[in-house]
């Protein structure tokens, strides 16, 4: 067991978190649904990255919500930051180490199809590395080789559509491609992302994804759609504007998840 879980089973023994859920850019106030919450910061937990970007608030937030005991990452760091991968291995392995069966990853992301508006959500039900490198770089043994079909789970992703409809929520479900950031496509490898069967972009998500399916968790992501990608509109693109659009689907993704986690998540 990691210094880091030991640390959490100290401050929480009898605690015994089932979901792990990472929030992207503009949804950290889901956390607020976590009933009962112990918050422990990045900072006390040895090998977790800080989260340097605006809107990632760097600490776990520990309880419930309804029936499901969760722990939820209040941001994320990226591959942009720090050049690595592998940044987030020390929390994925946290969770695995502590006993969630599942990771839910959130993300803003650029949507692809002109018919996506802010504010739109998509379940990812694949996605494309486009940066080409892995998180699992150094790790020995076989489990390395991991396979990526249905990483994102199938009767998940059915039962998210589900409770979506039951919301009255229209979701989409597509393809996130992965690039490495921190600056924004071109309207070139837009074409090229579209061209290859992607639904959406971002900078995040993927490593967590491949890192999740190491540790044997099912994977669920959702991406909030924050604006459209370059050149298929007039937006000036920028964080800023990611985070002044992100409050309209962000709080779709939190109803969905509300309801997923309230009765029960598989």
């Amino acid at each position: 067991m990691s210094k880091a879980s030991e640390h959490i089973q100290s401050i929480l023994p009898d605690f015994k978190p089932e979901v792990a859920i990472i929030l992207g850019s503009g949804l950290g106030e889901f956390a607020d649904l976590v009933e009962n919450a112990t918050k422990i910061s990045y900072n006390d937990l040895e090998g977790f990255p800080s989260a340097g970007v605006a809107g990632h608030a760097g600490q776990l937030v520990c309880g419930n919500i309804g029936k499901t005991n969760v722990i939820v990452a209040q941001g994320r760091a990226h591959f942009y930051e720090h050049g690595d991968a592998s940044v987030m291995d020390p929390v994925i392995e946290a969770f695995h180490t502590l006993g969630c069966h599942t990771l839910v990853v959130t993300n803003a992301a650029g949507g692809l199809n002109t018919d996506y508006e802010p504010g739109s959500v998509m379940i990812i039900n694949d996605h494309i590395n486009y940066a080409a490198t892995s998180p699992l770089i150094g790790k020995e043994g076989n489990e390395r080789f991991v396979g990526m079909v249905d990483a994102y789970d199938p009767a998940i992703r059915e039962r998210l559509h589900n409770i979506a409809k039951q919301e009255e929520i229209d979701v989409s479900e597509g393809v996130y491609m992965w690039f490495t950031g921190p600056h924004f496509e071109t309207p070139a490898e837009i074409r090229m992302a579209k061209m290859l069967g992607a639904s959406a972009v971002g900078m995040s998500t993927v490593p967590e994804v491949i890192l999740a399916r190491f540790y044997g968790l099912k994977v669920a992501g959702l991406s909030n759609i924050t604006n459209l990608g370059a050149g298929l509109s007039d937006e000036k693109l920028s964080h800023e504007h990611t985070m002044a659009m992100a409050g309209k689907g962000a709080q779709k993704i939190a109803a969905i998840l509300k309801t997923y986690l309230s009765e029960g998540a598989l």
